[in-house]
């Protein structure tokens, strides 16, 4: 803590200068709580912030990926945090540290040539809206905490379902609802804890233990691998192959509990949802579909017939933020959802208002009471944008992606692995046994691939998969800023490697001969 203000008047026979006096006390005191948020501070930083995000114009200039090892920004910055700010304008100051920095340390998503993961795009109105949501800074559990945040809530996830062509079952309007989540993760664990909370209601909490969840060696993150998928199916779930499992593990007692479908996985293999629905629903099982990055492509209709079947499913899940800036999930009965999640009303979050009235609490749509006002912004974007501008930016990625794939399968060297349905291109260099003996040698070689394209400073930045024993190159289109050139550019690239690379193995296989 610093020192109290001290101030030593000297009698001398002349008058003191009180003003002096004020003026030295001002300095050396603490800033009041007020003017941490005075209006005019706000502005005039504000602008420094606008003007300093506003560096992706240039971003081109900025390596994709930084060379950096660990520790080094520990290394570069303070141990502790300053005691009372040394500089004048400590805010200039610190924005100069994330000039020099952190934006070195960091992998720049935002960038056209960002092509290693699925895309978390943004736009002016997304970026603009996370600041408006920011400043007004509500925490909209119930509807009593913020009414106007929570029915917006439910307003936009409405507006969304329909744009993808959800069936109204999913929606507010047809007697379901949606709710904006922070990740996909925790949308699978919400469905999954109704489910469980649904089952033990018919079976016993006894049971717990006999519960079963199924998903394929593809699914999200948030769930463990599990039944293998097949090459020759597009890595899809077989339906023939739940239901083999579903039955194996009623036979021995288990009771088979929540099943986790994909849509757009990380090959964009997408599951039959109709045939697997189908399949749990003869062992009471609830369907879950878990749309992460292919949910968005459901808003151009020459995608809706990849989500047939959807009318079927207990509850759906996509990250809008990979193409249309925001997390949702909807699920047609939010009444077993408040059942598994809910808490008990304390007064201090009751409402006289809400009394009588069949209002949304959002706190008992998720496993977190504290929340943020994320409606804000996909409202924005869905305002300012429309869903046919959604469309034409879902659609821009899809082309370049296609363009991609055209210009791998133009190449004698290389192969695409696995169907491209969206803007994902996975691809490798073909294995040629004469040439590069086992599959094994064969994947070593795409890995040493894909650290050469990697490592060129001007460059993409891709990423790798491997699947069914198969080690591919990852391409995804996505980012707001990618256009063409950076798409051809990457190709050229990833050439100009693969010859440098293939040349060394035969001078190699030269020398041994």
């Amino acid at each position: 803590m610093a020192p109290p203000a001290q101030m030593c008047l000297v009698n001398n026979g002349d008058s003191i200068n009180a003003a002096a006096v004020r003026m030295v006390m001002k300095e050396a005191a603490p800033p009041h709580s007020a003017s941490l948020l005075d209006a005019d501070e706000f502005r005039r930083l504000g602008h420094q912030v606008i003007d300093f995000i506003a560096y992706y114009a240039g971003m081109g200039s900025y390596p994709v990926h930084p060379s950096v090892t660990p520790g080094f920004l520990r290394r570069a910055l303070p141990a502790d945090a300053p005691s009372r700010p040394a500089e004048h304008d400590a805010f200039a100051a610190a924005l100069r540290d994330v000039r020099d920095h952190i934006l070195p340390g960091l992998t720049h998503w935002q960038s056209p040539r960002h092509f290693a993961h699925f895309p978390a795009s943004s736009s002016t109105a997304a970026a603009l809206g996370e600041a408006l949501t920011d400043g007004i800074n509500v925490v909209p559990f119930t509807w009593a905490a913020s009414p106007a945040a929570t029915e917006l809530e439910m307003v936009v996830t409405d507006w969304l379902g329909k744009a993808l062509h959800l069936p109204e079952s999913l929606l507010f309007c047809g007697g379901g609802g949606g709710t904006l989540l922070g990740t996909s993760c925790e949308a699978i664990l919400c469905a999954l804890v109704t489910a469980r909370e649904r089952k033990l209601a018919e079976i016993g909490s006894k049971r717990i233990g006999d519960l079963v969840v199924y998903c394929s060696d593809q699914t999200h993150f948030a769930l463990r691998k599990a039944i293998p998928t097949h090459r020759d199916r597009m890595f899809a779930l077989s339906p023939a192959d739940l239901g083999a499992a579903m039955r194996a593990d009623a036979d021995a007692g288990l009771v088979p509990l929540f099943l986790c479908a994909t849509i757009g996985t990380t090959q964009t293999s997408v599951d039959p949802v109709r045939e697997l629905c189908a399949v749990v629903a003869a062992h009471g099982a609830w369907s879950h579909v878990d749309a992460v990055y292919a949910g968005s492509a459901l808003v151009c209709p020459e995608f809706r017939h990849l989500a047939d079947g959807a009318e079927a499913v207990d509850s759906f899940s996509m990250n809008a933020h990979k193409w249309l800036l925001a997390n949702t999930d909807c699920l047609r009965q939010p009444a077993l959802l408040v059942a598994g999640l809910g808490t008990e009303q304390e007064y201090i979050l009751k409402d006289a208002a809400a009394e009588g009235h069949d209002i949304v609490d959002y706190k008992d749509w998720s496993v977190t009471l504290t929340r943020r006002f994320r409606a804000l912004k996909l409202w924005l974007v869905l305002r300012c944008y429309g869903v046919e501008g959604l469309r034409d930016h879902v659609r821009s990625h899809v082309r370049m992606a296609a363009a991609f794939e055209n210009m791998v399968r133009a190449d004698e060297r290389f192969e695409v692995v696995t169907v491209r349905q969206f803007s994902l291109v996975c691809f490798r260099l073909r294995p040629l046994p004469e040439k590069l003996g086992s599959e094994k040698e064969a994947n070593e070689l795409n890995r040493r691939l894909l650290e050469e394209v990697n490592g060129t400073r001007s460059g993409p930045y891709m990423r790798s998969a491997k699947v069914g024993g198969i080690y591919m190159l990852r391409c995804a289109v996505g980012s707001t800023l990618t256009e063409e050139r950076h798409v051809t550019e990457a190709w050229r690239v990833v050439q100009d490697r693969a010859a440098e690379l293939l040349g060394k193995m035969e001078i190699t296989n030269g020398v041994v001969a």
